[in-house]
Protein backbone atom coordinates (compact mmCIF):
# COMPACT_ATOMS: atom_id res chain seq x y z
CA UNK A 1 0.00 0.00 0.00
CA UNK A 2 1.50 3.27 -1.14
CA UNK A 3 0.71 6.43 0.74
CA UNK A 4 1.03 9.45 -1.47
CA UNK A 5 1.29 12.75 0.25
CA UNK A 6 1.26 16.26 -1.00
CA UNK A 7 5.02 16.24 -1.32
CA UNK A 8 4.90 14.04 -4.43
CA UNK A 9 2.85 16.59 -6.37
CA UNK A 10 5.71 18.81 -7.41
CA UNK A 11 4.04 20.51 -10.35
CA UNK A 12 5.21 24.08 -10.21
CA UNK A 13 2.30 26.19 -11.34
CA UNK A 14 3.13 29.85 -11.74
CA UNK A 15 1.20 32.61 -13.36
CA UNK A 16 2.72 33.77 -16.61
CA UNK A 17 4.50 37.07 -16.32
CA UNK A 18 4.83 37.62 -20.05
CA UNK A 19 1.74 39.85 -20.26
CA UNK A 20 3.03 43.32 -20.83
CA UNK A 21 1.33 46.37 -19.40
CA UNK A 22 1.36 47.92 -22.86
CA UNK A 23 -1.02 45.22 -24.11
CA UNK A 24 -3.73 46.57 -21.84
CA UNK A 25 -4.12 50.22 -22.77
CA UNK A 26 -5.90 52.41 -20.30
CA UNK A 27 -9.14 53.96 -21.46
CA UNK A 28 -8.25 57.63 -21.38
CA UNK A 29 -11.62 59.09 -22.37
CA UNK A 30 -14.28 59.34 -19.70
CA UNK A 31 -17.48 57.39 -20.19
CA UNK A 32 -20.30 59.87 -19.88
CA UNK A 33 -23.60 58.29 -18.97
CA UNK A 34 -26.76 59.66 -20.49
CA UNK A 35 -29.22 61.25 -18.13
CA UNK A 36 -32.52 59.49 -17.60
CA UNK A 37 -35.80 61.33 -17.43
CA UNK A 38 -37.68 60.26 -14.32
CA UNK A 39 -41.04 61.01 -15.94
CA UNK A 40 -40.40 58.48 -18.71
CA UNK A 41 -39.46 55.82 -16.17
CA UNK A 42 -42.55 56.61 -14.09
CA UNK A 43 -44.87 56.39 -17.11
CA UNK A 44 -43.37 53.02 -18.15
CA UNK A 45 -43.83 51.71 -14.62
CA UNK A 46 -47.44 52.92 -14.49
CA UNK A 47 -48.19 51.25 -17.85
CA UNK A 48 -46.71 47.98 -16.63
CA UNK A 49 -48.67 48.11 -13.39
CA UNK A 50 -51.88 48.87 -15.31
CA UNK A 51 -51.32 45.82 -17.54
CA UNK A 52 -50.67 43.60 -14.52
CA UNK A 53 -53.79 44.94 -12.77
CA UNK A 54 -55.96 44.24 -15.83
CA UNK A 55 -54.55 40.72 -16.09
CA UNK A 56 -55.14 40.04 -12.39
CA UNK A 57 -58.65 41.48 -12.59
CA UNK A 58 -59.44 39.25 -15.59
CA UNK A 59 -58.20 36.14 -13.79
CA UNK A 60 -60.11 37.07 -10.62
CA UNK A 61 -63.33 37.68 -12.58
CA UNK A 62 -62.94 34.36 -14.41
CA UNK A 63 -62.47 32.52 -11.10
CA UNK A 64 -65.56 34.16 -9.57
CA UNK A 65 -67.66 33.30 -12.64
CA UNK A 66 -66.35 29.72 -12.58
CA UNK A 67 -67.21 29.33 -8.90
CA UNK A 68 -70.68 30.77 -9.57
CA UNK A 69 -71.25 28.38 -12.47
CA UNK A 70 -70.09 25.40 -10.40
CA UNK A 71 -72.38 26.52 -7.54
CA UNK A 72 -75.37 26.80 -9.85
CA UNK A 73 -74.61 23.43 -11.44
CA UNK A 74 -74.29 21.67 -8.08
CA UNK A 75 -77.48 23.26 -6.71
CA UNK A 76 -79.57 21.82 -9.53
Amino acid sequence: MNIKGLTENTDNMETPNDIDVSEKPLNSKQVKSDRVDINILRSKLEEQQAREFRKNLTIFTFCILLLGAIGIYLSL
